[in-house]
């Protein structure tokens, strides 16, 4: 299983350590990370992986609650619709 992991929110200390911790609990491998501030805004995108096949009802429910502890818009989808896009 591979997905896409956005975060988008006003910058403040730990995010980057929070949603890495969130998806390191999830069972979830940062493959590739890249995050930038614009402006004020925090915005991040991973690329993650697991051996194990993953609920992605479940995995949203979970990013979501936690995003708004952190007061951040939190996204994951799979990477197979990217890859789709592309095949067209």
């Amino acid at each position: 299983m591979k997905a896409i992991i956005t975060v988008v929110g006003k910058d403040k200390t730990g995010i980057v350590a929070g949603v890495s911790a969130k998806i390191a609990d999830l069972g979830l491998n940062i493959d590739d990370i890249s995050q930038t501030v614009l402006d004020e805004f925090f915005t991040m995108m991973a690329v993650v992986s697991s051996d194990e096949k993953q609920d992605f009802t479940a995995l949203r429910q979970e990013f979501d609650a936690f995003g708004e502890r952190l007061n951040v818009k939190i996204n994951i989808q799979s990477a197979a619709i990217f890859e789709a896009m592309y095949n067209i």
